[in-house]
């Protein structure tokens, strides 16, 4: 900055202060342009410093400094340019320092003024990477077989194991590559070995998932037997796993034993989790003492659920009626480490406390909460079924002990089911007083409690065909309990039972409505619907629940009925289809396709379906009376025989079949064997008018004496025919009465074997 500084001439020895107030015209830049001096300056070299070297002495030593407060006489310098601070021309020089602050040569070069460089322009490109030396190429490649590794888990995660387990090879493959590159740039010690740890171990997993469990044992072998990779001891649990997959059972527990030595104390959860793994090993292999061992010392340490439910089944195994008990209530007393269920109920009127409440009420937590807890109740309740028959002299002993254990524990609400327990295994023993003793019990209790034993009381009184009893207990379920869905259906079942088919379908909605996922009320209301003849109505009910029960045969057939009703056969044809590819040897089922396949008149395909049926069932007549007329039909009369001689086998007392055999003897030219079948069945059926008939043409034409002795009988049975006929018909005449007349349809035994109302029980 002291370039732009000139020394004003001194005017006044004694005023220190002069002159600081006069303008100096050197700053003036407005008026540069115009000073004579300044240009020639700019354009020549005159006034320019020359640079200094070491052979040139420094002007600082040969000339006095010019100040403020200096001598008033300019001195030369001894390069021979003026002065620093001396007027020459009228016209002060800026005095100069050594070196210019923001300043550089060029700018005294006539460039403009540029201390940030920004006339430069921009900056030169980064270097290009050389993608050819071996560091980049290593580089490269340890990235790519990164990539695969994550390409198969997430393949693995999505369920293609094909795939997970090509991209765990290849990066096998590429990962070997590395390491050979590495070996010729670098030393061995700078080898990645997460990365090779990572490659081999996704290796491994791989092959376990898609069941190569050679391949993985020797690839978690590699993996172990090194001693560059820590903690690889750990991977002895997959391979134990491996082993108990394979059933090999004596190699799974020695090596989670060995992972058990190689894994530190302070990794409590690790160690039980192995624990347990050997425990069930050891149930598998029939060593339930040993199990008990395992399962207790993970009792001991740090009990849980799972571990609590297989210690019972193995003092169950065993037989051992105290350590049952013992084993139930450790059961019974594992923590839920949960949260009680008055947390979520906001206990104020507090906005912000109620909108936190219902934020948490069902998030993830909650949910999880939930799960835990039923399947502890679910271990509870299988638990005490498994070992109240066997832990007294009697079951019901047994159940009394366990409602005891857990009426003393946290888990009260579940006495109640185990008491229903008890009325279910009442059933199981065909002592259905005792089961209904054991329900009425319940009529005093809570109304949930209530409500679910008058809805079990009603399903029995129902099976009984008790309909007055069931709809007493029906109206009990539902009075104690009117959002009990399987109370409304039974309600409904007992109106549908008395015919009252409307009101029977307003039970259904209701319980539909509390429940929508209620299959036996959706059900149910389509049968009821079948019965008011609202086809589209009983179409729809069946096919909300084909929605819910995509494999339900019942559900299924009803679909096809109802298509059948309202004259689609195509329809029905295709819900057959889709029934038979669910039940294949359902005998009805197909023998109702061969029915539609014979009115539609594809008789090829009526065939093949009826055949199927009969190959099955081979015991319906109407299917064995079909296959026989078709063979008829097609002139292969041999073939009808075996059919009809089945029939006469199951219907030994219709003389039809009888005669059909007969009559395809005779049709195929065998008359010797048509003639002795004829006369069989004389034998057995003396009064057959038809037999005589055929007996006399068969005599006449073969020429045989017989024919006047057949002749005579047939004569005889027609003539009493004729006299009987008489006597009926005078009969009536002189009764005058009119015969009464039954009318009705029988449905077939299809329909009728699929229409019949589900029942909401226990």
């Amino acid at each position: 900055m002291m370039e732009n500084v000139h020394l004003a001439p001194e005017t006044d020895e004694d005023d220190l202060y002069s002159g600081f107030n006069d303008y100096n015209p050197a700053y003036d830049t407005e008026e540069l342009e115009n000073d004579t001096g300044f240009q020639q300056a700019v354009r020549t070299s005159h006034g320019r410093r020359p640079p200094v070297t070491a052979k040139i002495p420094s002007t600082a030593v040969s000339r006095p400094i010019a100040t403020g407060y200096g001598s008033k006489t300019s001195l030369a310098s001894s390069m021979g340019r003026p002065m620093t601070g001396t007027i020459q021309d009228g016209v002060a020089r800026p005095m100069t320092a050594v070196r210019a602050a923001g300043f550089s040569k060029a700018a005294l070069r006539g460039s403009a003024f540029d201390p940030l460089g920004q006339s430069r322009g921009p900056a030169p490109p980064l270097e290009a990477k050389n993608e050819d030396s071996p560091e980049e190429k290593i580089r490269q490649l340890e990235k790519k077989v990164n990539e695969l590794v994550e390409e198969s888990c997430i393949a693995n995660s999505c369920g293609d194991l094909k795939l997970a387990l090509e991209k765990a090879k290849d990066a096998g493959r590429k990962e070997r590559v590395l390491v050979r590159q590495r070996e010729q740039v670098t030393t061995p010690e700078n080898i990645n070995l997460d990365l090779t740890y990572s490659v081999l171990f996704n290796l491994a997993s791989q092959y376990s998932a898609n069941e190569m469990y050679a391949e993985a044992l020797n690839t978690y072998q590699v993996i172990v037997k090194n001693k560059m990779f820590s903690n690889a001891g750990r991977l002895k649990v997959n391979m134990g796993n491996i082993y108990l997959k394979q059933r090999n059972y004596s190699k799974a527990i020695k090596f989670y034993r060995m992972a058990l030595d190689q894994i530190p104390s302070v990794h409590k959860e690790m160690r039980i989790k192995i624990m347990q793994n050997i425990g069930i090993t050891f149930i598998k292999t029939g060593q339930y003492s040993d199990a008990i061992n395992s399962f207790e010392h993970i009792m001991s340490m740090a009990p849980n659920l799972k571990a609590g439910f297989n210690l019972i089944l193995s003092c169950f195994a065993i037989g051992d009626r105290e350590k049952m008990k013992k084993a139930f209530q450790k059961l019974i007393a594992v923590p839920l480490e949960i949260d009680e269920d008055d947390k979520y109920i906001s206990p104020s009127d507090d906005p912000h406390t109620n909108l936190l409440v219902e934020a948490i009420k069902n998030d993830h937590l909650r949910q999880m909460e939930r799960e835990r807890k039923a399947m502890a109740e679910k271990y509870i309740m299988t638990a005490a079924k498994l070992i109240a028959p066997v832990i007294e002299s009697s079951f019901a002993v047994g159940y009394n002990w366990c409602v005891e254990v857990v009426k003393a524990s946290q888990y009260v609400e579940l006495a109640n089911d185990l008491e229903i327990n008890k009325a279910i295994t009442y059933l199981r023993q065909k002592d259905f007083n005792q089961a209904v003793d054991t329900l009425k019990m319940f009529e005093k209790k809570d109304s949930r409690v209530k409500s679910a034993a008058a809805t079990n009381l009603s399903f029995l009184y129902y099976l009984e065909n008790e309909f007055a009893q069931a709809s007493s207990y029906a109206d009990l379920a539902v009075n104690s309990d009117r959002y009990n869905p399987s109370a409304l259906t039974n309600k409904g079942n007992t109106v549908f039972a008395n015919g009252d088919y409307e009101k029977a379908a307003e039970f259904y909605k209701e319980a539909l409505r509390n429940d929508s996922s209620c299959t036996e009320a959706l059900y149910n209301i389509g049968l009821t619907y079948k019965k008011l003849n609202r086809l589209d109505e009983a179409l729809d009910s069946f096919l909300k629940l084909h929605a819910i029960l995509r494999n339900s045969a019942q559900v299924l057939c009803q679909i096809a009925n109802v298509y059948e009703l309202m004259e689609d056969p195509n329809q029905a044809i295709e819900w057959l289809m889709q029934l038979i590819s669910v039940v294949p040897t359902d005998s009805q089922a197909l023998s109702k396709l061969g029915e539609l396949y014979d009115s539609e008149g594809d008789k090829s395909q009526a065939f093949q379906y009826y055949y199927e049926s009969y190959r099955y069932f081979p015991s319906n007549i109407e299917v064995i009376e079909w296959l026989g007329a078709y063979y008829i039909d097609t002139q292969f009369c041999e073939k009808a025989i075996q059919y009809f001689e089945r029939a006469s086998l199951i219907q030994p007392t219709q003389v039809k079949w009888q005669l059909m055999v007969a009559s395809c003897f005779r049709r195929s030219g065998n008359y010797q064997k048509a003639l002795d079948t004829y006369k069989e069945i004389h034998r057995k059926f003396p009064e057959n008018v038809e037999c005589l008939r055929f007996l006399v043409r068969l005599c006449t034409d073969i020429g045989l004496k017989e024919v006047q002795e057949y002749a005579t009988k047939l004569k005889r049975l027609e003539k009493m025919k004729e006299m009987r006929e008489q006597r009926i018909k005078s009969g009536r005449d002189s009764g005058g009465g009119s015969r009464s007349k039954r009318e009705g349809s029988a449905g077939s035994d299809f329909e009728s074997s699929m229409t019949k109302n589900y029942i909401s029980g226990f």
